[in-house]
């Protein structure tokens, strides 16, 4: 099930436009650095094209891949797939966001911590935050490798992890 990663839409007057009754979108969990392979892109399209409009955005001011516009009945469906193909929903409302890093050690000479592993942890040990929201507010936790910045944790976030040279 999920709680937050959806963000539902209906219209105030469905009777004069059917085709958007419901218009939902999901938010699907980014992996750490945003390194998608394309086989793994290949399948949460296939998985949109099957559930949905086809249109994405990536990425939210989250991180994550927005999949724009689906029925409600096709939402437990969608889910169920995205899981069947190794994802799963991100953050959304009143929530704890999910949680962003840098790519760190996988590209960046500048890096002085392993914001990889640290983004995949904290995303393991709040997985219910994201996906049950319980807070009545939503919390954004971002992590750069060095003192660069390039995710912009200091500006975007409410939790700021920094690695800093000595």
């Amino acid at each position: 099930g999920y709680g937050g990663g959806v963000i539902g839409r209906y219209s105030d007057v469905p009777d004069k436009f059917p085709q958007v009754e419901s218009f939902h979108t999901l938010r699907v969990n980014h992996p750490a650095g945003w390194f998608y392979s394309t086989k793994a892109l290949k399948k949460i399209c296939d998985v949109w094209e099957k559930h949905g409009s086809g249109l994405t955005n990536m990425h939210g001011s989250t991180g994550d891949i927005i999949l724009l516009g689906t029925t409600t009945a096709h939402l437990q469906p969608c889910f169920n797939d995205l899981t069947d193909a190794g994802f799963d929903l991100g953050g959304s409302g009143s929530a704890l966001r999910t949680p962003t890093a840098c790519i760190g050690p996988a590209r960046c000479e500048w890096t002085n911590i392993d914001t990889l592993d640290m983004v995949h942890h904290l995303t393991m040990e709040f997985q219910d935050e994201i996906h049950r929201p319980r807070w009545p507010y939503k919390f954004k936790i971002k992590i750069s490798g060095c003192p660069n910045d390039c995710v912009a944790a200091i500006a975007r976030a409410d939790f700021t992890i920094i690695g800093t040279w000595r």
